[in-house]
């Protein structure tokens, strides 16, 4: 397994751990920042946890809020066609933004000071919102753009697959075997058979093929009924699978039962499917 496969396997821990850290530092630096400032004016009029307490808890209430910086930019794509509706959207979005980081930050803090038998004092609501706003709009864009930003250069290195499909007339069920998948500015051509399973991401499907992730744009429902007569059935919500893949079945005592292919990968085989998924395997 090379670098990028590891890191596709583990793409989100990596994410997670990468995003942790950086609000980490970027917090230590400001606190510390603030404490250096305040004993060069004199005697600190807080004590030495305060600006901790203050910086962490609005790095903690970021990383709350970056999943739904992660929505916004997935079902409210930017389009310049409609670029008033979208400067709309993505400015009432941002007031919600604050709204909640304010909201997640103070109730820390409050909860931190109350535990030391202390009270925090957030100062006037509105001038201190306002405060805030400009300071988490600029927040709000950055974050924006980084995750367009990094979503580009991650899609560039491991690919992306579309259908080539059987004759020429062009239908959204039409069949098709083989994928193109467009990487770093090559091509190659990838078998639908070969696809182990299929996990729905949002606006995409990633297919999972011999330990590498190419994305496809489609649904997970749209993408089945092309392939389904290949072998492929879905069993969950967010996933399906290549049948031929299938090493063993295990029943749950909630009603679903575990799928484990051959390649190791172990998936849930939902009730609601469970019947289709029976009707395929006969």
């Amino acid at each position: 397994m090379n670098k990028l496969q590891h890191y596709q396997k583990y793409k989100f821990r990596y994410e997670v751990v990468a995003i942790f850290c950086y609000l980490l530092i970027n917090s230590v630096i400001l606190a510390t920042s603030v404490i250096m400032e305040a004993n060069r004016s004199g005697e600190p009029g807080f004590q030495l946890w305060e600006p901790f307490v203050w910086e962490f808890s609005s790095a903690m209430a970021t990383m709350v809020l970056i999943p739904a910086c992660v929505w916004l930019l997935k079902n409210h794509a930017f389009d310049w066609a409609k670029i008033k509706i979208f400067v709309a959207i993505y400015l009432f979005s941002s007031l919600l933004f604050s709204l909640a980081h304010v909201v997640i930050m103070v109730a820390i803090r409050k909860l931190v000071y109350w535990s030391q038998a202390l009270d925090y004092n957030f100062g006037d609501i509105w001038i201190e919102f306002f405060y805030e706003f400009r300071k988490d709009l600029w927040s709000f864009i950055f974050i924006l753009l980084f995750i367009k930003g990094y979503g580009f250069i991650v899609s560039r290195l491991q690919g992306e697959a579309n259908p080539i499909a059987v004759g020429e007339e062009e239908s959204i069920t039409q069949r098709f075997d083989r994928l193109l998948v467009k990487k770093l500015g090559k091509e190659f051509i990838v078998k639908v058979e070969e696809i182990e399973w299929l996990e729905s991401s949002g606006n995409y499907v990633n297919l999972h093929i011999k330990e590498r992730i190419y994305p496809t744009r489609s649904t997970l429902t749209q993408l089945i009924s092309q392939i389904e007569e290949q072998g492929f059935c879905r069993i969950h919500r967010s996933h399906a699978i290549n049948l031929n893949n299938i090493e063993s079945i295990t029943p749950l005592s909630s009603g679903d039962s575990e799928v484990k292919l051959d390649n190791g990968k172990v998936l849930n085989l939902s009730r609601r499917y469970k019947d289709a998924f029976k009707s395929q395997l006969m």
